[in-house]
């Protein structure tokens, strides 16, 4: 008989873990206050918790520090997320959103993991099409490491959308309700998990990913304000600048503009989008990356964005915690701005974990 599990929260590391749970032959029910939909219509205001919609979603190979191993597992993730990115593109291109093309990083103070990256480490650590850029291909005097690799972004609800369509076409269940604890899944009556009423189904185990978590102390949020525009971009391009600060671009592809950002501000609740802050970020940008600016020499903007990234001190919560009288509760939540790149390496660990802990209750 099949095993019957819980996936808590429907954005994009909710969607892959249910994909992948679903893979092994697990039958999987969703359960999410915010659901996938066209961005157009989701309210920032409203549904700005609802993380998914609002991210940059690209892949950024950030490396393991050579001396201290810090970004370790992160890397692995990241690595993993990739090679699914790449067959999901190959198989569905026409659908799931997904871009392939340069990543392009400048930094004005390289820290030891990047200046230690060359060419031959870049082959180790398997980061495709890594090229150090000379320092003719700098945007300005101030930046003194660049590279360009690579890599892949997504348009974050038709990608997303996409994921959800998948999941329900194979059979997946899905409900919109809000919980206040994982462990409170295993009481819900059959109905409330797409069962009919008199159904016996036992839920087996739970996955929280609803990526602040349910009041764990270590989770605060990164406030980030983005500007959507309309301008075509040729690759994703980060620039780190000596005071700590940050520039970006991540085109979605699909007709969905570009997202200019660099703002990132811990424990900012704030919902409502700066036009200093905006000025600042597509100034700074556009003389980092002066062709973003095509012909017509502007920005033609759409919208601001601002989202909250539930960030997570010590890095992501991935493990299991069995709770008495009720079963397994996976955690993967607190990524921060990283939930799309390691997504599909997160949904991996998500698997391993459920799987481990089924098979040793059998035992």
């Amino acid at each position: 008989m099949s095993k019957h599990l819980v996936v808590v929260g429907a954005g994009v590391i909710g969607l892959s873990s249910a994909l992948l749970l679903q893979e092994e032959g697990y039958s999987v029910t969703i359960i999410a206050r915010d659901l996938p939909a066209p961005f157009e219509t989701i309210d920032p205001q409203e549904q700005i918790n609802y993380t998914s919609p609002w991210g940059g979603a690209h892949n950024r190979w950030i490396p393991p520090n050579p001396t201290t191993g810090e970004n370790t597992r992160e890397y692995a993730l990241s690595q993993a997320t990739y090679a699914r990115m790449s067959a999901l593109n190959k198989s569905d291109h026409a659908t799931s959103g997904i871009t392939f093309m340069k990543g392009i990083e400048y930094l004005e103070a390289p820290p030891p993991d990047y200046i230690s990256l060359t060419a031959d480490r870049a082959s180790e650590l398997n980061i495709p099409g890594f090229r150090l850029l000379e320092p003719s291909e700098f945007p300005d005097d101030r930046v003194k490491w660049g590279c360009e690799y690579d890599t892949w972004c997504v348009n974050p609800m038709v990608y997303c959308c996409f994921l959800l369509r998948r999941f329900a076409i194979r059979g997946g269940r899905i409900r919109k309700r809000s919980i206040r604890a994982p462990v409170e899944v295993f009481s819900l009556p059959a109905s409330e998990l797409g069962f009919p009423d008199n159904d016996s189904t036992k839920i087996d185990a739970v996955v929280n990913a609803t990526g602040i978590g349910f009041g764990d102390p270590d989770v605060f949020v990164t406030r980030g304000q983005m500007c959507l525009v309309a301008n075509a971009c040729d690759a994703t391009v980060t620039r780190q600048n000596a005071d700590g600060g940050w520039c970006y671009c991540v085109p979605r592809g699909f007709d969905g503009g570009t997202v200019i950002g660099g703002n990132r501000e811990p424990d900012n609740w704030a919902t409502t989008a700066s036009a200093e802050v905006r000025e600042a970020i597509l100034r700074g940008f556009a003389a980092t990356y002066p062709s973003i600016l095509g012909a017509g020499g502007e920005l033609n903007v759409i919208a601001d964005i601002v989202g909250r990234r539930p960030t997570r001190k010590g890095g992501p919560r991935l493990e299991g915690e069995v709770v008495k009288g009720a079963g397994l509760v996976f955690h993967a939540y607190g990524l921060g701005g990283r939930g799309y790149e390691l997504s599909w390496g997160t949904a991996q660990e998500v698997v391993k974990g459920v799987r481990q802990y089924l098979a040793e209750r059998v035992v």
